[in-house]
């Protein structure tokens, strides 16, 4: 199979615009989203496509590879399909762009899934930590079947717990995917689902539509750049490794 990974990279991000380019180190968020991407050896390509000049140069003078889209995108899936239309390949992996410290291990387990023919999309997913809350609405929640394919993902905490003495663990949806190429672009052929548009989560579009999404386990922790405060973050764990 023929494994590409695709950084979508909007500038004018909603909570924290111009994030991407803002440093870590010496270098970009987005520049080292696409490095540590390159540097896993999982991909027959890593492509950042964006909505961006500042973001387009960034990658490509200093060696690596980007393409602006050719109009505006709604989501992230959107301007990854946009990208990959035309090409040649079984297997897209949609790296989001303001994750600096991705790493191999989880992306090797979300790309074996694939072995298995009936898997159309798959996505990470790790038991909830002690000092994480439930109930912020930031951290998307997610429970499967036996199968591990997701029943639902959510905002709320599910499953809900009546039964205190013997509670489900609690999952939160780590947002990698990879997808089918033909499954991703019959994605953006769909109009946005109710749940989706309810929740403001797109991956309800595919469970909606008759798409299940398989659910890959994780126990590596996700830091995400979505505001100031996530930078100071992300700053001080880059220090103390």
């Amino acid at each position: 199979m023929k494994t590409i990974a695709v950084i979508p990279a909007r500038f004018s991000a909603t909570r924290f615009p111009g994030k991407l380019m803002e440093k870590i180190g010496d270098k970009s968020i987005i520049r080292m989203v696409y490095e540590n991407a390159v540097e896993t050896k999982l991909f027959d390509h890593v492509l950042v496509v964006t909505d961006s000049e500042i973001i387009l140069e960034e990658i490509i003078s200093n060696g690596g590879a980007a393409v602006k889209s050719k109009r505006e995108h709604q989501s992230g899936s959107d301007r990854i399909a946009e990208a990959v239309a035309e090409m040649d390949v079984d297997i897209v992996v949609n790296i989001q762009g303001d994750e600096p410290f991705i790493i191999k291990e989880p992306l090797v387990a979300l790309i074996e899934s694939f072995d298995n023919p009936l898997v159309q999309v798959s996505s990470l997913m790790k038991k909830f930590s002690t000092d994480e809350d439930p109930l912020n609405p930031n951290i998307v929640k997610v429970v499967t079947d036996k199968y591990s394919n997701a029943l639902y993902f959510s905002r709320a905490p599910i499953p809900f717990s009546r039964n205190t003495e013997d509670p489900a663990p609690l999952f939160r949806h780590i947002g990698v995917y990879a997808y089918r190429k033909n499954t991703l672009l019959d994605f953006t052929s769909w109009p946005a689902s109710a749940l989706e548009k309810t929740e403001m989560l797109e991956q309800l579009r595919y469970l909606e539509n008759g798409v299940t999404i398989r659910m890959v386990e994780t126990t590596t922790s996700s830091i995400g750049v979505d505001t100031p405060e996530d930078l100071e973050n992300a700053r001080a764990y880059f220090q103390a490794i």
